[in-house]
């Protein structure tokens, strides 16, 4: 709870991952991946409830196991591939209605911190905003990139002077998926975390890292143990 504000943090984990099989329960550091949100999420001082959202018998099972709330079984028509990532938790604040705000645990950002989701929720209440995403620097500007036409020929993606100097940049933000907070009759209504009105946190590159494939496990793994000092 902030101030008077009831908080439910949803995580949703769908069965049916194809780039990295099974995602949501592979061994990550010692944990399932699912495992990192879960703990981080009921850390915070705010939240008040941590629940899954998920259609998949064995996932439920392990975020039982690490103390997850279960407190319903997601429709199979809300874990396909087409399924929209907004419709299970729009499915969640019907199932579980009376909270003022409602926050998207992601568990494919594992080194997100629970620093990060009460920075992220409190910037929503200082900036008096609908919602609010984290994001990070990107490593290369969209300044510096550019489209290929079908005979070869680069055209710049922003059309305009290119700058030759990196710090000659305008500073640029690129959503990095690790939290979502929004005040659920505003999320019911826009149907989106990115309808207008949406302020930002912005996290550190070295924590804004999204699990899509076996090649960032590996990747995640090896920070996650350094910071461990493993």
């Amino acid at each position: 709870m902030i101030g008077t504000k009831r908080v439910l943090a949803v995580i949703p984990a769908r069965g049916g991952s194809k780039g990295v099989p099974r995602k949501n329960i592979r061994n990550l550091a010692g944990k399932p991946l699912l495992a990192w949100a879960v703990e981080a999420g009921q850390a915070s001082q705010y939240i008040d409830r941590v629940i899954l959202s998920s259609e998949d018998e064995e996932i439920i099972a392990v975020a039982k196991e690490w103390g997850c709330d279960v407190p319903f079984i997601r429709p199979q028509e809300l874990a396909t591939d087409e399924t929209p990532g907004i419709d299970p938790i729009l499915h969640a604040l019907e199932e579980l209605p009376g909270y003022d705000y409602v926050v998207l645990l992601q568990p494919t950002s594992p080194l997100r911190t629970t620093a990060d989701i009460d920075s992220c929720i409190e910037q929503l209440v200082r900036a008096d905003a609908p919602c609010c995403v984290t994001v990070t620097e990107p490593a290369k500007s969209p300044y510096w990139m550019y489209t290929l036409q079908e005979d070869g020929r680069m055209e710049p993606l922003i059309p305009g002077d290119t700058a030759t100097r990196r710090q000659d940049l305008p500073p640029v933000f690129a959503l990095n998926g690790a939290v979502y907070i929004a005040k659920t009759e505003w999320l019911k209504e826009t149907k989106s975390f990115l309808a207008a009105g949406v302020t930002a946190h912005v996290m550190p590159s070295e924590r804004s890292f999204d699990i899509d494939t076996e090649i960032d496990l590996f990747l995640a793994e090896a920070l996650l143990n350094r910071e461990r000092g493993a």
